[in-house]
């Protein structure tokens, strides 16, 4: 039944996100991580389009035009890049992406790499969420300071392995942005 497996899917891809959060020093991101998933419009929409190996909001996308589910779950998520996206400071830049805080952009790395784990189940390598990045990355409006620490952390991940890009993510980029012990938070 699709309300059970859903939840399954949605629930696992949070405890990864959480364990793995937790491992590099960022409790509360890992506690609060996807929590809009369980709200109505994005978890009815899940329950509707589930499929197991892929994201609902991309099938309503296709069907509906558009998903509401995921316009909801972007504008309340700080890990997703689609947050940060705004007009720039001079109106003719149009819309860029902003530049995120650090503790999101780990939050990201660590959200694709705990989805390419959910969804492709034992094909998973460390180069899974590089190889997805890779196929989508000429169309994310990204900062250029946060599509460089994105890819330095996907490519950590393919070249050196979990454990290694854990490691370095919380004893090297994580303490080069505390301020009196806090991340600057928006």
């Amino acid at each position: 039944m699709n309300i059970i497996n859903h939840f399954k899917t949605i629930t696992n891809h949070k405890l990864l996100v959480m364990k793995y959060c937790f491992r590099v020093g960022l409790y509360k991101q890992g506690l609060l991580h996807d929590l809009s998933k369980y709200s109505w419009i994005e978890f009815s929409a899940g329950i509707k389009y589930y499929k197991g190996d892929v994201s609902p909001n991309g099938i309503q996308k296709s069907i509906e035009g558009y998903s509401k589910a995921w316009l909801h779950h972007k504008g309340r998520n700080k890990h997703h890049l689609e947050y940060w996206i705004d007009y720039g400071i001079n109106p003719k830049e149009g819309l860029v992406g902003m530049n995120m805080p650090i503790q999101y952009v780990v939050e990201m790395f660590i959200d694709r790499m705990s989805a390419s784990i959910n969804y492709q189940k034992e094909n998973y390598t460390d180069r899974s969420a590089l190889e997805y990045y890779k196929a989508g990355k000429d169309h994310y409006i990204l900062h250029n300071d946060t599509r460089k620490t994105l890819e330095i952390l996907l490519n950590k991940l393919a070249n050196e392995g979990e454990e290694a890009t854990l490691k370095y993510i919380k004893n090297d980029v994580l303490k080069q942005h505390l301020v009196n012990n806090k991340f600057l938070d928006i």
